[in-house]
């Protein structure tokens, strides 16, 4: 007997209100229809159970009025036809659906007191219907016009999101001879709305009649929603081979209005309409029928929420677990064991990146000044040293992560760029690399391919972690807090040992002094670590394939994403008392030494040792603390982060060989010998392969080291330079 008391039984309401005049619907049969859909969709959401008694749209809409998220397995678990009507027809239905939404809400309400006494139904506002389902996306490319005004499901990732703008949902128009009003509806999404060209009103005697087009709008009187265009892109993995990545445009409204920043991958839920282009080009001018597809959005979901920027919600059963693991002795060897596994020895960068993943805290000083607490690391050294493994690592791991290499990326690419709006005309900021990976890691590979000029862009982010613009009227500071991981090689290739440190690492000091950790990492040739590590990689090769392994080493991924997520949001240590003065005196010595270094040597080190340096050990003692959970950096952490700066960035700054290694006289002598040969060889002014140099001299019996030797030192003293990736040597005046 369910249904009895619906009130539905006599039904004659001859234009049904949902179709807003534009002409009502003469068909009762299709009136009837929407009616019993209507009843059906007030039933579903009204008494839809999951469990006994439990109502989860009800509760959901009585919590949240404002929208309501419907599944659509749900639906069609209550009633099979009704999804395959909003599928086929989501724009008639939807509207329907958020009717039947709204009439609940109201017999949900108790009654309110009305100005004159009586109760009433309280006031409810609209309420948005958003849809999700559990099906698969559709590919962009596949988005044909069998689907137009259908619902789609696609996925990809959003590049650019527009202003807010108001858009008219009634336009009230009057006409400018009899001062007649009259609603009309706007359609949805990019749609306008259809003026009418005559005014209906029968002329009195002696009245001039209505022209034509007698209609005015009214801005203000009219009714307004919010809304917003997104452009969405196909996600880069599912992009075909050698073809560039299709984008759509996306029109949000109402309540997902600005939930959305550029860089977050989405999978959406929407209708796939039409709309004619405003500025089509003069061949599609007289084309009336050929009109641009959008997609107006009625669901979203973030694909992985590791990867979105708002607060991630932790289970707490989650939280438990994590908190387990940081209580265990050593978290801080489980997690660097956890840190790009396929990849043999390297135990101290690991440990770096582990660092960098981690972070320090972020200090904000009562004068207002931000001290950075991100790590910056670079990994400098030979080919095949697994350099871009670890780079590509921390893309997958770190919650936002943004991977360029360096021949491909200019300045204006990786911090912002100034671009005109194609429709408006205006101009608006696209943030770069370093701008979209804010709050996470950029990784930059071929560091030193990079041209000088770009380089520059990067050191204002990498140390006070803004980027100012002054471009085309827009001068604007944008937020990067970003850690950068770089990876570079040696000016000829490999490291070489002959060469001093400085000609070794061929970077200017202002960008070096930026890193907190640097790494050289040469490739050694040793017989027992060669053979482990060619069983490692043929072991890799052998178990690639295992399926079974396959979800476990994602869940791992997924599971080291969230720690780390939860690391960064909750924890923010500081430095115990111990520990600061440890550090003190500690710093205090390695200036010091390096002093010493520098008096001995008589030039400075390669790589300078500042007051960066000594906030640099601070934040990776944060970071330590941080991977345990713990609010306080103690000494143990202070002595760790300084083992790894000394084996990382001091042993870099003493690498190389300085000019006075143990010289003996004579082999002083021969370098003299060699210099006036090279003279001889070289007019001033003239170049000569260097290649060629050197056999010449080898055949006068010339040991091949000290001529080499003999260049190096002539080099430094800017008697030659070299040319063509160091195949020529130049002689200067």
């Amino acid at each position: 007997m369910s249904g009895w008391d619906e009130g539905g039984v006599y039904y004659s309401d001859q234009a049904h209100s949902w179709r807003d005049g534009r002409g009502g619907t003469d068909d009762p049969e299709a009136a009837a229809s929407r009616h019993s859909v209507l009843q059906k969709l007030k039933e579903f959401i009204r008494g839809f159970e999951t469990d006994k008694n439990v109502f989860p749209y009800r509760e959901s809409l009585v919590h949240n009025p404002k929208s309501l998220l419907v599944d659509m397995e749900d639906l069609d678990a209550f009633d099979p036809d009704l999804p395959s009507k909003l599928r086929s027809a989501p724009a008639d239905y939807l509207p329907l659906f958020e009717t039947a939404a709204a009439e609940v809400l109201v017999s949900l309400r108790s009654k309110v007191a009305g100005e004159t006494g009586e109760m009433e139904d309280p006031i409810t506002g609209d309420v948005q219907v958003l849809l999700t389902s559990r099906e698969d996306p559709v590919s962009m490319r596949f988005l044909g016009a069998q689907y137009i005004s259908k619902l789609v499901k696609i996925a990809g990732i959003t590049i650019a999101a527009s202003r807010t703008k108001a858009k008219a949902t009634y336009v009230t128009l009057i006409c400018k001879n009899c001062k007649n009003t009259r609603q009309v509806p706007c359609r949805p999404g990019l749609g306008g709305a259809i003026v009418p060209r005559s005014c209906d009103h029968t002329p009195q005697a002696g009245e001039d009649p209505c022209p034509l087009d007698p209609w005015i709008i009214v801005p203000d009187k009219s009714k307004y929603v919010d809304q917003q265009t997104l452009k969405l892109q196909e996600n880069p993995e599912d992009v075909p081979t050698g073809e560039l990545p299709r984008n759509i445009l996306l029109s949000v409204d109402r309540h997902l209005v600005q939930t959305i920043v550029p860089g977050t991958r989405l999978t959406i839920m929407g209708i796939y309409s039409i709309y004619q282009a405003a500025n089509s080009t003069a061949s599609h001018k007289g084309a009336v029928a050929v009109r641009q597809p959008y997609i107006r959005v009625v669901g979203i979901e973030e694909a992985n929420e590791a990867n979105s920027r708002g607060p991630a919600a932790f289970m707490p059963e989650e939280i438990e677990e994590f908190k387990k693991f940081a209580a265990e002795p050593d978290v801080y060897k489980n997690i660097c064991s956890k840190i790009a596994p396929s990849i043999f020895g390297h135990d101290d960068v690991k440990k770096a990146v582990a660092c960098l993943l981690f972070g320090g805290s972020r200090k904000s000083l009562p004068d207002g000044v931000k001290l950075r607490g991100d790590i910056n690391v670079l990994l400098l050294g030979d080919p095949s040293t697994a350099k871009s493994q670890f780079l590509k690592f921390v893309e997958k791991t770190a919650p936002v992560a943004v991977y360029t290499s360096g021949k491909g990326s200019s300045a204006a690419g990786l911090t912002a760029s100034v671009i005109r709006d194609n429709s408006s005309r205006e101009f608006y900021l696209e943030g770069g690399a370093m701008v979209l990976a804010d709050g996470g890691v950029v990784c930059i590979d071929e560091f030193d391919k990079m041209r000088p000029e770009d380089r520059v862009a990067i050191h204002e982010a990498m140390e006070q972690q803004t980027i100012s613009i002054a471009k085309a009227g827009i001068t604007t500071v944008l937020n990067s807090r970003t850690s950068v991981l770089a990876a570079a090689n040696p000016p000829s290739g490999r490291y070489d040992d002959l060469k001093t440190a400085q000609d070794n690492i061929d970077l200017q000091t202002t960008i070096l002094s930026r890193f907190d950790l640097i790494f050289i990492v040469k490739d050694v040739r040793m017989y027992s670590q060669d053979k482990i590590i060619a069983s490692h990689i043929i072991k890799l090769h052998a178990s690639a394939g295992l399926a079974s392994s396959d979800n476990k080493v994602s869940k791992e991924e997924n599971w080291l994403k969230r720690y780390l997520q939860y690391c960064r949001t909750e924890c923010h240590p500081r430095l115990s008392e111990s520990a600061s003065t440890l550090l003190q005196n500690n710093y205090v010595k390695i200036r010091q030494d390096m002093r010493q270094q520098a008096n001995e040597t008589g030039e400075a080190a390669a790589i300078p040792i500042t007051v960066r340096q000594l906030e640099a050990i601070v934040r990776l003692s944060e970071a330590l603390a941080k991977m345990k959970l713990s609010y306080v950096a103690t000494e143990e952490n202070v002595q760790e982060a300084i083992r790894l700066f000394t084996v990382s960035t001091m042993d870099a700054a003493r690498s190389g060989i300085s000019q006075q290694v143990n010289l003996t006289a004579e082999m002083a002598n021969e370098i003299k010998q060699a210099e006036t040969q090279i003279k001889r060889r070289i007019g001033i002014g003239n170049h000569i392969s260097e290649r060629r140099l050197i056999d010449d001299l080898t055949r006068m019996g010339m040991n091949d080291s000290i001529v080499r030797r003999a260049l190096i030192i002539m080099h430094q003293r800017d008697e030659v330079e070299y040319k063509r990736e160091r195949r020529l040597i130049f002689r200067k005046a």
